[in-house]
């Protein structure tokens, strides 16, 4: 976003707001401006950097006389190319480094992300975090952002085109109590200036503490909230909201330039080394994909739908940000629910539409066989799934099936499956209580057995495989490398084994008429996720990168990397 493209007085904002479109860039306008004036006697920028000593490197951003020799000779040959970088703050400048005995410190905002706080609060804490971050990097600090409730907490920064889509998607159902501020407090350096966004409630809880913003609406017009109560310690004063349409748009991340995990295709360049475990996994029919994030309390769910008809990466993906460890999750309907392990209780979390019962549910973990030892091992496991039987909920939990009441009452439902605990995760392709068709008594019998979209295969040695397909037709499927079987999918009525080998992570499709490597896929840190009924597969490669597509034509249809 440039200067010219806003109003005047919000020229100076221009690096600031480039995250946003203009329209909401100018509908904020008036809220950033009183902010800024109200937050400008707590967050001073005259206390650094200190004197000029040298050039420090290169950087994004500066005044035109710093810009490398380079860059003017690109204007004078280039000048659309020099106005496109610009735009896209991709030109370099000498970066100056200063000279300064005073702590800097970081500039540490705790974001109330409860029900109190939807709507005209979350719009204050956006104009709050680009005017703090905004002063935070004249000081030549850092902004860090926590969610409130969060165990632990996980502090994000970066410029804001990377914050903004982290803070707007930590939602929480519950509301954040004092105990939660003083954990959060706790974890950081004395040298911190920390900030508190939250409701006038859980404000009125701190008195005497220094930076703590509270607001809630103040006036309401047919459409909504028109202006809100800002509140900063003493000093209190109502502004206005955007307009009810551009509102809504944001609070949606509409309005940002771009949001949550990025889709592009991988470069040399851009494969810089690895950002943890995706651990990715179909933990349901649904064509839903999910996935780990860095911190436990992070899911990374795509809509994997319709994907031949498609341009590559524009998959509909959401980064939620939870609290605790999520032990289960899975897609039903419309509906996306997680088992949390949060402050020693087992807590369902519901995305979407209600479920029918208490709003909330919370169980003791030793009720479903979970305990320290486990809890860590399932972290560096793909999710469990987690099912619907009727009302209930269905989770394999220690080598039981655990069927969890909407009053939180815990049953045991039976044993797991044969094969189906595995090293790499919960192997549903091997548990014969989710197939619901008849088996002949050969496959019963076997000791091996698969199933997939009312298909079955089942072999002795693990190597000569005999497969049925829906029409009752078998086809037999074999192959002699050292592979593992990890999924069944189906090309119309023609069944493939998909193999995998710890060996070079190579990935092949098994079938009668011949053996296909899926190059695409192949290589990845860890063995492949192969959908239950659906030909995807999604892959998870040690650069960081995510890839998914179909397991029989081998075509990659979104290749992610998360920025979180």
């Amino acid at each position: 976003m440039t200067a010219p493209r806003l109003p005047a007085g919000l020229a100076p904002w221009a690096a600031a707001l480039s995250a946003l479109t203009p329209e909401l860039a100018t509908a904020l306008g008036p809220l950033l401006r009183r902010l800024d004036a109200l937050i400008g006697e707590r967050e001073p920028v005259a206390d650094g950097p200190g004197e000029p000593d040298g050039v420090g490197g290169l950087g994004r951003s500066g005044r035109p006389d710093q810009l490398l020799p380079a860059e003017w000779l690109l204007a004078e040959e280039h000048p659309d190319e020099f106005l496109r970088r610009y735009v896209d703050r991709e030109l370099l400048y000498l970066a100056p480094e200063f000279r300064t005995t005073k702590p800097r410190g970081r500039t540490v905002v705790m974001v109330d992300a409860g029900p109190s706080q939807a709507g005209a609060g979350r719009l204050v804490q956006l104009a709050a975090l680009l005017v703090l971050h905004r002063r935070a990097t004249a000081r030549g600090g850092e902004l860090l952002v926590g969610v409130l409730g969060d165990e632990p907490v996980h502090w994000f920064g970066g410029e804001p085109a990377d914050l903004l889509p982290a803070w707007l998607a930590a939602r929480r159902t519950a509301e954040p109590t004092p105990e939660d501020v003083e954990f959060a407090a706790a974890t950081l350096d004395a040298a911190d200036r920390a900030w508190l966004l939250t409701s006038p409630r859980l404000a009125d809880r701190f008195p005497g503490r220094p930076r703590v913003l509270g607001s809630e609406p103040a006036r309401w017009g047919p459409a909504g909230a028109t202006h809100v109560t800002v509140r900063l310690e003493r000093t209190e004063f109502q502004l206005p909201l955007p307009a009810p349409d551009i509102a809504v748009r944001a609070l949606r991340g509409a309005e940002f330039r771009r949001t949550g995990p990025t889709a592009a295709p991988p470069t040399e360049a851009s494969a810089a080394g690895p950002l943890g475990q995706w651990l990715p996994a179909f933990t349901t029919e649904a064509p839903f994909l999910l996935a780990r994030g860095r911190h436990a309390g992070t899911l990374f769910a795509m809509d994997v739908r319709d994907v031949e008809q498609r341009h590559p990466g524009t998959g509909q993906s959401k980064l939620h940000r939870l609290n605790g460890q999520v032990i289960a999750a899975g897609r039903t309907g419309r509906r996306l629910i997680t088992l949390n392990l949060h402050r020693g209780r087992v807590v369902r979390h519901v995305i979407g539409r209600p479920l029918a019962g208490p709003a909330e549910l919370s169980v003791d973990p030793a009720g479903l066989g979970l305990d320290e030892g486990l809890a860590a091992r399932l972290a560096t496991r793909p999710l469990l799934p987690l099912l619907r039987a009727g009302d209930d909920l269905l989770a394999p939990v220690a080598g039981r099936w655990r069927r969890i009441a909407p009053d939180g009452v815990v049953t045991d439902d039976g044993p797991v499956g044969r094969g189906t605990e595995r090293e790499r995760g919960f192997d549903r392709f091997r548990e014969l209580r989710l197939f619901d068709h008849t088996l002949p008594p050969v496959a019963v019998r076997a000791r091996h057995l698969l199933h997939a979209d009312r298909t079955a295969a089942w072999s002795e040695d693990g190597k000569v495989w005999t497969a049925r397909n829906p029409r009752g037709d078998e086809r037999r499927l074999s192959f002699r490398e050292k592979a593992e079987v990890i999924g069944l999918v189906l090309d119309g009525l023609e069944p493939a084994l998909i193999t995998w080998s710890s060996k070079g992570g190579v990935v092949r499709a098994i079938r009668a008429d011949g053996v296909r490597t899926l190059n695409r896929f192949s290589g990845g840190a860890t063995a492949p996720a192969v959908h239950p009924t659906l030909p995807l597969i999604a892959v998870e490669f040690p650069s960081g990168w995510l890839v998914v597509g179909n397991a029989n034509t081998g075509r990659t249809h979104d290749v992610i990397r998360s920025h979180e």
